[in-house]
């Protein structure tokens, strides 16, 4: 068992799961090394809490560095090439050799590919955009509110609707909902059409039930941020004095010019092993294009990154302590939709499920706001301490 030097691109959820659990199965003569261009993890599933004034930046991030005292080897560059036939990544830092490389980029955010989109709208995709949008939230005092999804595909695709439904909590709060029109634009048919029409209808029901406008199949082609306008391919306009968009998604350019890419830019791997063309290459979570029986691609999100990466340090484990078992990702997830007022739905199930997924949204209500704080409470003190 010779020593080996696994390299983990990417300190988003799947790059550190994957980390600690192999650190937890692998000795300390393996070394495990993370590389990310960022300073801090950022929590992105506290980020609407953010919007909302529940949680400050400070409470949801925490020092890559913090790695180090597990035994995990944080390297702050960027990724600039893969050289994947001689076991290489090359690094703003220096070149590092791999046995084992684990491809956790996530997808980037691309907001310059909607012309006007930068200059008009506020989006909680990033940390420092759910501060902006939380003071814009603050300042409003009345008119068009209009939530923009750019472009498919983009990740956590509950999050827009939970924009949507916290917004209009937030101004109800503050006594002003009469005064505030709340509409969503999506090129999707329903929401979250990947877990099928029972679940969008549901979700298109919360929406209805508070008076929020629910407007699909229509795509964005440009925004005009002085009069404040959304163009749509149909030639349609819409009119708004608050837009909280989701940008267009787009994959990191390093592995856009690997080779491991498909057409699209999303790295192809085998569903059970997250196992790219190359056997000691893997990609797990965003940056992964695996196509679900149904034909639609599993949908980008934290849940399916942690659990691929779970699967795979443990088969990396498994195989450098010259064991022949493997584990497949079953393709199980969860996801939490908050309402405002400690209210939230749930929903969980197999989207590996023949011949579609299997997905249940469970009665909405406290207990799910609940179960997501003590998520957010585990993942910020077992992950990073």
């Amino acid at each position: 068992m010779a020593n080996k030097n696994i390299v983990i691109l990417g300190g988003g959820i799947g790059g550190i799961a994957a980390a600690c659990t192999l650190r937890k199965k692998l000795s300390s003569e393996h070394r495990i090394i993370v590389v990310d261009k960022n300073t801090s993890h950022n929590f992105a599933g506290s980020y609407l809490w953010i919007m909302m004034g529940w949680r400050e930046p400070s409470q949801v991030s925490k020092d890559l560095e913090l790695l180090n005292r597990k035994g995990i080897e944080y390297k702050n560059a960027q990724v600039v090439e893969l050289e994947l036939e001689n076991n290489r990544v090359r690094t703003s830092q220096g070149d590092i050799d791999y046995d084992y490389l684990i491809i956790a980029l996530g997808a980037e955010l691309a907001a310059d590919a909607l012309p006007g989109f930068s200059e008009s709208s506020y989006t909680p995709y990033y940390l420092e955009g759910a501060v902006k949008l939380r003071e814009a939230l603050k300042d409003f005092v009345g008119g068009d509110v209009v939530v923009l999804i750019s472009s498919l595909p983009f990740k956590c695709p509950a999050a827009p609707y939970e924009v949507t439904l916290l917004t209009d909590h937030f101004f109800k709060k503050k006594k002003i909902r009469d005064k505030i029109s709340i509409r969503l634009f999506t090129p999707e048919t329903l929401p979250m059409g990947v877990a099928g029409p029972e679940l969008g209808k549901a979700v298109v029901g919360m929406l209805g039930a508070k008076g929020i406008g629910f407007n699909p199949q229509v795509k964005p082609t440009q925004i005009n941020p002085i009069k404040k306008e959304i163009t749509f391919e149909s030639g349609d306009t819409v009119r708004y004095d608050l837009l909280i968009g989701v940008p267009p998604h787009k994959s990191p350019d390093v592995v856009r010019e690997s080779g491991l890419a498909g057409e699209a830019g999303w790295i192809p791997v085998d569903p059970g092993k997250l196992k790219t063309e190359y056997d000691n290459v893997y990609a797990i979570g965003d940056i992964t294009d695996i196509k679900l029986h149904s034909g639609l691609p599993l949908p980008k999100a934290g849940v399916f990154a942690h659990g691929q990466a779970e699967i795979v340090a443990e088969n990396i484990a498994l195989q450098i302590k010259g064991k022949e078992r493997n584990i497949d990702f079953e393709g199980k997830g969860s996801c939490f939709i908050e309402m405002g007022g400690g209210i939230a739905g749930y929903a969980s199930g197999n989207f590996y499920a023949t011949p579609k997924p299997v997905v249940n949204l469970k009665k909405p209500g406290r207990i799910w706001h609940w179960s997501k704080i003590l998520f957010e409470r585990w993942w910020m003190r077992d992950r990073k301490s």
